[in-house]
């Protein structure tokens, strides 16, 4: 039998689930074979309607060999070209690593054979979101509503065997209550997305906490995301100049602008999470922006970030995967960081939702702040349809459906 005639896409299926505070979306790509290739992909980040589109393009998919995954990704680059990127993009990455999965299970054998073959048996993780997830009470426990939690979970980190942590900025009232803050999301609603000196003051406090309760041994990251414009950036990495941070992540339109930061930054600087494709990374590395680049998976698909990783080590710059999903988006970033030999760092929530156990077949193994690399066939894991039922997808979830601005007087 030819490459040309095996692995035959058969069915182009999505299914999602509640996550308690969002959804989880998959896509399930079936052959002819009966293989079944999986990939997740996210609809809460900013990125309604991706579902919509993996429907409108999945009659060229059928019919079509997932050994062939790259010809595919051309064919739906073609049709889709003027409005390439954004939720399109991400609906190819989706599509793209469901192949990748269906091919890897053809040929038995874990995806990291397809990518290149191993360079590591295991990738140093960071906790991400170390606080906000936390502070969704509802859903994460132990609590945190005050400064004595941000205290205990950074204790956690330390007494659980994690050596990096990523945080993000907080306020602290009177009694010592905390609150995100995050304009560039729109809580608060700021659109000057001005950092004046209550948000500096709080910054340090809460970094300094972490800090004193995780010990000398533990990185710190952290987040700044889209919060500020390049004045109140410069203002918060001279606040933190003394203290000791793994790296500054920092998201901005202009990599000139960037550039300027880094230049004027103690820390390093990490970023380019929301790019799609090489020839947006391009002008950061050009302009000596960044430190790490930050790749989202799920959103290019795993055999494109593998050329935008190549394009970074010519530049000299690592990559660090971009994984706050679900756990099959953790193994199809393990896959990832397994083959690319200039990876710096893997980002993964260790705070988990209770039924995670129930939807996927298998969860990540984690060893002394490594996620041991799997070597089943394809990602690793697979998501449990039967959980999926029984955890029906949320209706109003994402950024999309959070408070409504006050409504201005005309």
């Amino acid at each position: 039998m030819t490459v040309k005639n095996k692995a035959i896409v058969a069915e182009v299926k999505t299914l999602s689930c509640s996550n308690s505070f969002r959804n989880y979306h998959f896509l399930k790509i079936t052959t002819e074979d009966g293989i079944v290739g999986w990939s997740e992909y996210d609809e809460n980040f900013g990125s309604p309607g991706v579902t919509a589109i993996i429907e409108k393009l999945s009659h060229r998919i059928i019919g079509q060999s997932a050994m062939l995954h790259e010809h595919i990704r051309e064919d739906l680059q073609n049709v889709t070209r003027p409005a390439l990127g954004g939720v399109v993009g991400q609906a190819l990455g989706a599509i793209e690593n469901a192949l990748l999965d269906a091919k890897a299970k053809t040929l038995d054998v874990p995806c990291h054979v397809l990518l290149g073959g191993k360079v590591r048996d295991k990738v140093r993780i960071y906790w991400s979101h170390c606080v906000a997830y936390r502070m969704r009470t509802e859903h994460f426990s132990p609590p945190i509503v005050d400064a004595e939690g941000v205290r205990q979970i950074a204790r956690d980190v330390r007494d659980w065997g994690y050596s990096a942590l990523k945080t993000n900025i907080f306020i602290y009232d009177e009694q010592d209550r905390i609150d995100a803050w995050a304009p560039g999301f729109g809580r608060p609603h700021e659109p000057g997305l001005n950092i004046e000196r209550k948000v500096l003051k709080n910054l340090r406090r809460h970094i300094e906490m972490m800090r004193e309760e995780a010990g000398p041994d533990v990185d710190i990251l952290l987040d700044l995301n889209f919060n500020a414009r390049t004045e109140g950036y410069v203002k918060m990495l001279r606040e933190t100049a003394d203290l000791d941070l793994f790296w500054v992540e920092i998201d901005t339109r202009d990599p000139k602008a960037l550039a300027y930061i880094r230049s004027n930054s103690p820390h390093p600087i990490s970023s380019c999470e929301t790019l799609i494709g090489v020839q947006q990374f391009l002008p950061y590395f050009e302009a000596q922006a960044i430190d790490v680049a930050i790749v989202d998976t799920p959103w290019n698909g795993v055999w494109q970030s593998l050329k935008i990783a190549a394009a970074a080590a010519a530049y000299e710059v690592n990559v660090a995967p971009h994984n706050f999903y679900g756990h099959l988006c953790t193994m199809m970033n393990a896959q990832f960081s397994a083959v690319v030999p200039n990876m710096r760092i893997m980002e993964t929530d260790i705070d988990r939702i209770a039924w995670d156990k129930e939807v996927f077949t298998h969860e990540p193994e984690y060893k002394d702040g490594y996620l041991i690399i799997p070597d089943r066939p394809g990602w690793g894991t697979e998501p449990n349809e039967a959980a999926l039922a029984k955890y029906p997808p949320l209706e109003k979830t994402g950024m999309i459906h959070r408070t409504a601005i006050p409504r201005l007087v005309v």
